[in-house]
């Protein structure tokens, strides 16, 4: 329980102990004075036994309340509130000591605040002329190393623009030889097809011009050739085509930072003429603490050195590419002739030793035709001469058959009888040799019109295969294109 007239704390059990002064020391209110906010805690009601300001505190020397403590006991506070004429009772006045120390603190408090007031205006006018100046400068130090930045953007913007012009143009010129190369490759089916079809063509060659000769093997060369040709036109036509990507990537990283330079050059040159009397300037609060920045100078002047580093190697290997290319379709072509030649010489060569075996063959079937003839009439002959002989034999056979008729003893065995037998044995046998001399010459007859059918089917297979070669082949072959086309120039 607490005496009437102290601060209340959160328990009634220990009672607070009291000051043993009445105010508070020079020192504290001197320090209370020079608060721009004075403490002032008036949550509580003035009826309550509280503090009614803060230079009151209570005396060190209480009265007695024991009376009234004990009546406190016995009354509520409820009912001891509405009673302000208590309140005297419990607090003491500040003695005549106390308030002229409290006046003298408050003459010196206004002597030191006069003092620093007029130290204050002083050092604010040098400080408002020196950050005037100071800003000024700044300003101008800013002001050049704006023009500084603008004079760099220039030089980096000289720079992109020129590679971008470089670069366009090799990026153009390379175009040109890979149409040139597509073109070349297009005219290479042509020839290729031209030798499939000979070969084609060749396989209905009949009989014994059936062969694996000189003409076939160079043509199965040119094929292979020509495909050889395709294969490295076609490497270099992909080479030009990532090449061609890889320049249109560097030109498109030179736009760009072509783009950004001159978005770049035209705010740091507005920023640049910015002046304090200019149009537009205002405040934008905090934007000093907004940093946008990605680079440095170092790292920004470099990624434009890169750039640029980038397309002249790009371009560097794109005039190499353009280079083998050229080289390329003038090797291609040379190899495409060089064969198409070859293959020409041994298709003359076959078509000459081709005739002259056909005018051979024509020779040796009139010959065998003639002598068909002659053995046709060799064995007409012998078929007379064996006719004839059958009279013979008839008229002898006829006498022997009547001198059988003779009678008794009058068979007698002759001379006439013993000619007779011989004249029929000689005729037989000449008979016999002419039958055999017959069979003989048909047997030739038939070897000569053996021999005359294979020289006719030679002739034919012959005349298929000039035919082939000199009609179908050559004729085609005379389509083949310019040296110019193999280049790709149209």
């Amino acid at each position: 329980m607490e005496h009437v007239g102290c601060t209340l704390t959160t328990t009634y059990a220990h009672p607070r102990p009291t000051p043993t002064n009445f105010l508070p020391a020079i020192s504290t209110m001197a320090s209370s004075y020079r608060d721009r906010f004075p403490h002032s805690n008036l949550t509580h009601s003035l009826s309550l036994p509280w503090r009614p300001s803060t230079y009151y505190k209570v005396a060190s020397n209480s009265p007695s309340v024991a009376p009234y403590c004990t009546r406190s006991q016995r009354v509520s506070e409820n009912t001891m509130l509405p009673f302000v004429s208590n309140r005297t009772t419990f607090f003491t006045r500040y003695t005549p000591d106390d308030w002229y120390r409290s006046n003298l603190t408050n003459y010196q408090e206004s002597n030191t605040s006069r003092h620093n007031s007029e130290k204050l205006r002083v050092d604010t006018s040098r400080l408002i002329q020196d950050k005037y100046q100071q800003t000024r400068k700044t300003q101008a130090d800013t002001t050049q190393n704006l023009g500084e930045r603008v004079n760099d953007i220039g030089f980096w913007k000289s720079e992109i623009i020129h590679e971008l012009d470089e670069m366009i143009g090799e990026t153009n010129a390379l175009t040109d030889v890979k149409k040139r190369l597509e073109r070349a490759l297009m005219g290479t089916e042509a020839p290729l097809q031209v030798a499939r079809e000979c070969l084609f063509h060749r396989e209905k060659r009949m009989g014994i011009d059936l062969v694996h000769d000189e003409v076939e093997a160079q043509l199965l060369t040119e094929v292979d050739t020509i495909l050889c040709c395709q294969e490295r036109m076609k490497l270099h036509l992909d080479k030009a085509i990532a090449q061609l990507a890889a320049n249109r990537a560097s030109q498109h990283e030179l736009e760009k930072d072509l783009s950004d330079k001159q978005t770049a050059y035209r705010i740091d040159d507005k920023c640049h003429h910015l002046r304090n009397t200019s149009d537009g300037v205002g405040y934008f609060r905090g934007v000093e603490r907004v940093d946008a920045t990605v680079s440095v100078p170092e790292s920004w002047a470099k990624f434009t050195d890169d750039n640029i580093l980038r397309s002249q190697s790009e371009r560097a290997a794109s005039a190499k590419l353009r280079d083998d290319i050229e080289n390329l379709l003038v090797v291609t072509a040379n190899e495409m002739w060089n064969q198409f030649n070859k293959v020409n010489l041994s298709f003359t060569n076959r078509i000459a030793e081709t005739a002259d075996a056909k005018n051979k063959i024509q020779t040796h079937l009139a010959k065998t035709l003639q002598e068909i003839f002659q053995t046709e009439m060799t064995i007409e002959s012998i078929k007379k001469a064996i006719k004839d002989k059958t009279a013979f034999l008839k008229v002898a056979q006829t006498r022997l058959d009547e001198r059988t008729r003779r009678p008794n003893i009058e068979l007698c065995r002759d001379m006439a009888q013993l000619r007779l037998v011989n004249e029929v044995h000689e005729v037989d046998d000449t008979i016999q040799t002419l039958q055999q001399r017959l069979r003989d010459a048909e047997d030739t007859l038939q070897s000569l019109v053996h021999i005359k059918a294979t020289l006719e089917y030679d002739l034919a297979v012959k005349a298929n295969s000039l035919y082939i070669d000199q009609e179908k082949c050559m004729s085609m072959r005379k389509s083949y294109p310019n040296t110019l086309r193999l280049v790709g120039f149209c």
